[in-house]
């Protein structure tokens, strides 16, 4: 959980401080003008594919509703930002990325049960361990949380504690994703 939480906020902080308003987000990796840095070389579109898609992937990552995903899809999102950095020549940043990498390993590692069945491409002997169940609103609300991490981030281009605000309503409102599951989960059951 702890790792989960530790990538997530990582990459989530990451976009985020690239995207907001004057980059006025906190963020401890990655450089907050890549986008700029990218656009001599027409790559500026790129550069905020990759902060939305570090945005996306480390809110599965934070909220650690959608671990198993978010870790799947951090192995190209780790490997596109590999390139870049390999690319423009910087030292220091693979060895970082060699680091969250084996994180990302481990996180995937845990759920080593889920993969049998799609090596062996259908219904495999081996078990696949029980998990929480989840339910069609608790995703429907954070769904809901993830845009407001979006929405944010235009808000911030008018008033950053605003947006700040949002950020923090919608990491809120993805907790209480479980929270539905749980109440839907006993409504079923009765």
């Amino acid at each position: 959980m702890l790792i989960s939480i530790f990538l997530g906020f990582t990459f989530w902080g990451s976009g985020m401080a690239k995207l907001f308003y004057e980059h006025r987000f906190f963020g401890w990796i990655g450089p907050v003008w890549l986008i700029e840095r990218l656009e001599p070389y027409g790559l500026g579109f790129y550069g905020k594919f990759i902060a939305l898609s570090q945005i996306a992937i480390g809110y599965m990552l934070i909220t650690t509703r959608y671990k198993l995903l978010g870790s799947i899809m951090m192995l190209p999102l780790i490997g596109n930002i590999l390139m870049v950095t390999i690319s423009l020549d910087w030292s220091g940043t693979p060895y970082v990325l060699a680091f969250l990498l084996l994180l990302d390993l481990i996180l995937l590692w845990q759920y080593r049960d889920f993969f049998r069945p799609l090596i062996d491409e259908g219904k495999s002997s081996y078990d696949v361990k029980s998990r929480p169940m989840r339910t069609r609103n608790g995703h429907l609300v954070w769904l809901a949380s993830l845009a407001l991490q979006f929405f944010a981030i235009q808000v911030s281009f008018w008033s950053w504690p605003i947006a700040l605000v949002i950020v923090i309503l919608g990491l809120i409102m993805s907790a209480l994703s479980f929270r539905v599951d749980l109440l839907n989960e006993k409504a079923n059951a009765t």
